[in-house]
């Protein structure tokens, strides 16, 4: 796709965004929108396969050449998934609201009985018990913000669930891939983000020799939806910046 801009036509950005766990293309749908002036925008489906490498593998099929990649949460192990695969296609990285470390036990012993309530048929019961988790404390009374985070968990459903809760808890220490990354970065994190924290961040930003850390204030984990314009300029400098 092409854009004109003074007189010149503007090659748009390849742009693939990784939603993360119980998310769907709601999560950006602020970027999508207002990015789509410098970017082409895929949303790369993470409801159908098993495990990364399978979501990662089908993606490329259908991928451009080269591209600058993006995901949150989930979707960020999956962006470092990208790397491991095909490093050479991905121009640009931002990885937000997530970690290059493997699944603790501990975090397994909390995923574990909402697998088992999806498991028993009880799915509703999961996304009430994230919610504190996914947003800023602030923002549990925004009925229009948490009724769009409870829609999109309700689209994914609790098969997509399962699949995507095994994954993440089977997945590899990213950190050894850090080093080895050397295209643009951007790592954008809320502050009071519960789910992973502020130092996971920095460590992925100290471990990526062009990273940037972008750190936004009164902000929980779901940050593309809870500051949209926040990472939406965030995203906008990362896109244009050599």
């Amino acid at each position: 796709m092409n854009i004109k801009g003074c007189g010149e036509v503007v090659q748009k950005i390849p742009l693939l965004m990784v939603p993360g766990l119980l998310c769907n293309a709601t999560l950006w749908a602020h970027q999508s929108r207002y990015l789509g002036d410098i970017a082409a925008v895929t949303i790369v489906d993470t409801m159908a396969d098993a495990d990364f490498p399978a979501m990662v593998e089908r993606a490329l099929e259908a991928a451009p050449p080269h591209f600058a990649l993006a995901g949150l949460s989930m979707g960020g192990y999956i962006a470092l998934e990208f790397i491991r695969q095909a490093a050479d296609r991905v121009i640009k990285l931002a990885l937000l609201a997530t970690s290059a470390r493997p699944e603790t036990a501990d975090r397994i012993a909390q995923r574990l009985p909402l697998l088992a309530l999806a498991e028993q048929g009880k799915f509703n019961g999961v996304s009430p018990r994230l919610l504190p988790s996914f947003l800023h404390p602030g923002r549990l009374d925004d009925k229009a913000l948490t009724d769009a985070v409870m829609d999109m968990a309700a689209g994914t459903g609790p098969g997509a669930f399962i699949r995507q809760q095994k994954a993440i808890m089977a997945r590899p220490d990213n950190r050894p891939l850090l080093a080895g990354i050397a295209v643009p970065t951007v790592v954008i994190c809320g502050r009071q983000d519960q789910a992973t924290p502020v130092a996971r961040h920095e460590e992925i930003a100290a471990g990526i020799s062009r990273a940037r850390l972008c750190i936004i204030e009164e902000c929980g984990h779901l940050s593309a939806m809870e500051r949209p314009h926040a990472v939406t300029a965030l995203m906008r400098d990362w896109l244009l910046r050599d």
